[in-house]
């Protein structure tokens, strides 16, 4: 199995999947207290947008066993009451585990992902399960979602080393 090793958020390394922005410690722009339209998400959908609850629990390993994408759909996620490790590769027309990355996301940091970059499941970075807010058009998971199983060879696990964050 194939092991990577999880990053710290920068612009630089980020920016072939998405963009993110600290909602707990806001900077640039803002009208006072306000710091508004840091993040945008493009919608390919008349749907409205969805504001979901996904519940990470505590795992002993992180290990990647699929991927999905979404063609028409950004998908923002801001982990609420812990820090998480997420897995994302580029987009691309076939399934592309070896280039798996994964990144380190502190607690209210929020995380746009592009339409078509693979990713799936997060995984608790600390030792208690994380309360994370999805954002995607109503329905999303059942009209636009392609969910990939990877075959055993292809699995990755991903390592954590917390450093100073």
């Amino acid at each position: 199995m194939r092991k990577i090793y999880a990053k710290q958020l920068t612009n630089d390394n980020f920016r072939e999947f998405g963009e993110f922005y600290d909602m707990v410690n806001p900077q640039g722009n803002h009208l006072d207290d306000f710091y508004p339209d840091h993040v945008l998400a493009a919608n390919g959908s008349s749907m409205p947008m969805a504001f979901s609850s996904y519940v990470v629990r505590k795992v002993p390993e992180m290990i990647v066993t699929k991927a999905e994408y979404h063609d028409e759909a950004c998908e923002i996620m801001m982990p609420i009451d812990g820090d998480i490790i997420f897995h994302v590769a580029p987009p691309s027309k076939e399934i592309v585990p070896e280039k798996t990355e994964a990144f380190f996301v502190p607690r209210g940091v929020l995380v746009k992902l592009n339409a078509g970059v693979w990713h799936q499941e997060s995984f608790a970075a600390g030792e208690e399960d994380v309360h994370i807010l999805i954002v995607l058009p109503q329905r999303t998971y059942k009209k636009d979602c392609t969910l990939v199983p990877y075959e055993k060879a292809d699995w990755t696990e991903i390592v954590w080393e917390q450093k100073d964050v």
